[in-house]
């Protein structure tokens, strides 16, 4: 049933795509929205693809990052060895032993360097700060500064999977899952008359900080915006209360930055659809683009929807394709009627 999706989805996550350093994603996001919208690039790098009524008053912005978390060359030491820092918000605890790319002067397999147990001194449990690993490629000093030079960037190393039922994992799942969202939105709105003007805006850099988004929107100037990005999924370690059950459809955003009356009229449409959803409380900001959007110009009304993940920022990132699909009908559904 989610054949397509899940090709669409795989495609997306193959393509590397660390903050600042976005082309190869950008360009695979541009190949899926092609076919039903007008697609554009800006200054920092964003990805628009525009539908609906050109002249419409009613110009709605629905927004994802492309951009995953990484590693960042520092220098290539004495040994060989790559010395590295973050590139977002990497996890540090899954780093040590774990397959990764390197984008040198070539794409090179590499392992993050881990300490055996047996010689940690029974401090195995300590993780060292991700500016103190380093990534073994395999060769010499002088090998390995003829292939990789400062700035170059590193990915996990994991290829995507489906899993049993409609689950999938794969790295970069965060936030490739919202990208496809906004895709089969585009696909299901392509050749229907709409009232209003859509913005789909892929943004940039948003693991350090959210300046595409920020760039973007303001260049966008919408009168309204739906921001899509993960959840927490729930899982052991993770309380109820601060998490969505995969399959059980879109997270709907409630929060003191956020339009109260666009969130309630996205719970009346899942109710009206029959889409399943549950609403996601947040006492403060959200930590998503939707917080920048929303204080863009003179102000933007904005909504966030989120899709249920586990394992965030981890190699192996875990979300349900039922939960993207059913985003998908809801964001198609609020934007038919957004009048």
């Amino acid at each position: 049933m989610y054949q397509k999706l899940t090709e669409m989805l795989f495609r997306l996550c193959g393509a590397a795509g660390t903050p600042g350093d976005e082309e190869a994603v950008r360009a695979a996001a541009e190949r899926e929205f092609a076919p039903y919208a007008e697609t554009g690039t800006d200054a920092l790098g964003n990805l628009t693809a525009k539908m609906g009524d050109p002249g419409a008053k009613e110009h709605i912005l629905v927004e994802a990052h492309l951009d995953q978390i990484g590693l960042i060359v520092t220098q290539v030491d004495e040994n060989g060895f790559l010395r590295v820092d973050r590139c977002g918000g990497v996890d540090r605890r899954v780093m040590p032993g774990t397959a990764v790319t390197v984008f040198g002067e070539k794409p090179l397999c590499g392992v993050v360097c881990c300490t055996p147990p047996h010689l940690t001194g029974g401090k195995e449990e300590e993780v060292p700060e991700v500016a103190e690993m380093a990534v073994d490629i395999g060769c010499n000093a002088e090998t390995a500064k003829k292939l990789v030079q400062p700035g170059d960037r590193i990915t996990f190393r994991t290829e995507p999977k489906k899993l049993l039922g409609t689950r999938i994992s794969s790295p970069g799942l965060d936030n490739r899952a919202s990208v496809a969202v906004m895709v089969r939105c585009a696909q299901m709105l392509a050749g229907e008359k709409l009232n209003c003007r859509v913005t789909f805006l892929c943004s940039t850099r948003e693991e350090v900080g959210g300046q595409g988004a920020v760039t973007g929107a303001y260049l966008a100037d919408p009168t309204r915006a739906v921001s899509v990005d993960v959840g927490f999924g729930r899982q052991p370690g993770v309380k109820p209360e601060q998490s969505g059950e995969l399959g059980g459809g879109p997270m709907i955003g409630f929060a003191p930055v956020l339009d109260r009356s666009m969130s309630e009229r996205l719970v009346r449409i899942a109710e009206r659809e029959k889409i399943p959803f549950r609403r996601d409380v947040m006492g403060g900001d959200t930590g998503t683009n939707s917080d920048a959007i929303a204080v863009t110009r003179a102000g933007v009304p904005t909504a966030l929807i989120s899709v249920a993940e586990r394992y965030m920022h981890t190699p192996a990132e875990v979300a349900d394709l039922r939960d993207m699909e059913e985003t998908a009908k809801l964001i198609a559904a609020y934007l038919r009627e957004a009048v």
